[in-house]
């Protein structure tokens, strides 16, 4: 068995992809994680991972934005229409602004860091990113939205044989909204509970995305409401 120098297996490590057309950022950035304990492999394009892929099992990614050919864009809302919410994925770009950082959570994101960016920001993200995604509620209870059932100890919404998959942040956001039922809570309590950006619009975007899946009109939700001034309120059932 290979061992690290921490007598860590390779195997208990965050395996991680990076994809990016830059060979100096994607090496700098395949240095750093391999420095702080990450089992890394790398693609220049989205192309190339789709090839891995079918050979590797990651827990996260990180996804240049502006690549040839396919996007980083294009690239995450594929990988969540094929794969449902199964690998977090952090967006790197050199766009910072309020609604490019938007763009990238309404394409799947969970994270999104802008560039120049400090290496120990981005180690610090991923972490925050597999720690959201490996937490899961101790004695939360199962609870029904609509037609849907929500199991809090898996990432997804089930009706019968019907699944649907969620983000990490989907998930997250859905378990703390349930956990006061028919309360509101505030934009920026939810972003803290979820562990995202308390910006602006980034609570807003993961709830319009809530809504799509578990609404049958998006227009006059039932169960995911807004309250206007103040933030949110879902109504579900405990099952």
């Amino acid at each position: 068995m290979s061992v690290n120098v921490n007598n860590q297996p390779l195997a208990a490590k965050p395996h991680i992809l990076v994809i990016d057309d830059d060979n100096r950022i994607r090496d700098l950035v395949s240095r750093y994680l391999k420095d702080n304990d990450f089992v890394v492999i790398t693609a220049q394009d989205a192309a190339d991972a789709r090839e891995v892929m079918k050979g590797f099992e990651f827990d996260a990614m990180v996804v240049d934005v502006m690549m040839p050919g396919e996007t980083g864009l294009e690239f995450t809302a594929a990988l969540r229409k094929e794969q449902g919410g199964d690998i977090p994925v952090l967006l790197l770009t050199a766009l910072g602004e309020v609604e490019d950082r938007v763009t990238g959570f309404e394409a799947g994101a969970d994270d999104y860091l802008p560039k120049p960016f400090e290496p120990r920001e981005l180690v610090a993200r991923l972490n925050a990113i597999l720690r959201r995604t490996a937490k899961k509620q101790e004695g939360a209870r199962a609870f029904k939205i609509g037609r849907w059932h929500f199991n809090p100890n898996f990432d997804e919404l089930a009706d019968g044989e019907e699944h649907l998959p969620l983000t990490a942040v989907e998930a997250n956001l859905l378990r703390a909204l349930a956990s006061r039922s028919g309360e509101v809570m505030s934009r920026e309590e939810l972003a803290s509970i979820c562990g995202v950006d308390a910006g602006e619009r980034t609570i807003d975007v993961q709830v319009t995305r809530l809504r799509r899946k578990i609404e049958e009109d998006t227009k006059a939700p039932r169960y995911l409401q807004t309250v206007r001034g103040k933030g949110y309120l879902l109504r579900s059932e405990e099952l």
